[in-house]
């Protein structure tokens, strides 16, 4: 495998490491769907991913899952069990797509990179869940929900079609959901004082 191959193994496993953030099971039903249809190939020991029971199962949970996340309470229930769940899946996605590489790099970075992404990823939507609905009342959660089902969905696509663009993507999103957050944590002024 070329260094080329190489830097886009690990920008696509990234790619779909930082889409199960958003959501756990979309994005490895789009590697299944590109695995069976013979867009993607994957490393032996994940050969499974690319059968039609994996289809069928992963397509059954991604749906399951998108619904669940548009009824309140349930949402932020899911957001507490998906955290673990997302660093397992990103880790899964990213030693899938790692073909030709020694089991020591593919592991030390699936789990690194992949996993830890998957982790900040869902951590970030975590919190700006957290922020909705003590801002909402939970009413601006949907609103969330959405974005995070468009972002899984970009992310996942983008990712199998131009691995860098998508890492770019990635990158764009923590730095804007940095933001966002580091914005409506700061504490407002006391009444009659000026900001510094």
């Amino acid at each position: 495998m070329s260094n080329a191959d190489l830097i886009l193994s690990v920008a696509l496993g990234i790619g779909l490491a930082a889409a199960t953030g958003f959501r756990l099971f979309l994005p490895l039903l789009v590697l299944s769907g590109a695995a069976y249809t013979g867009h993607v190939s994957l490393s032996d020991s994940f050969a499974w991913l690319a059968t039609p029971a994996a289809l069928a199962m992963l397509g059954t949970a991604a749906l399951v899952e998108i619904a669940a996340f548009y009824i309140p309470g349930v949402d932020n229930l899911l957001d507490t069990l998906a955290t673990p769940g997302a660093v397992i899946a990103g880790t899964i996605a990213s030693a899938a797509v790692m073909t030709d590489v020694p089991p020591m790099v593919k592991w030390t970075t699936a789990v690194i990179a992949g996993g830890g992404v998957a982790g900040i990823t869902q951590g970030l939507t975590t919190m700006l869940r957290a922020k909705s609905t003590v801002f909402t009342g939970g009413l601006g959660n949907s609103a969330v929900a959405t974005a995070e089902l468009g972002g899984a969905s970009l992310i996942s696509l983008l990712a199998l079609a131009a691995p860098l663009a998508a890492l770019a993507l990635v990158v764009l999103f923590f730095w804007l959901a940095f933001r966002l957050i580091r914005s409506l944590t700061r504490r407002a002024p006391p009444p009659g004082t000026t900001p510094p």
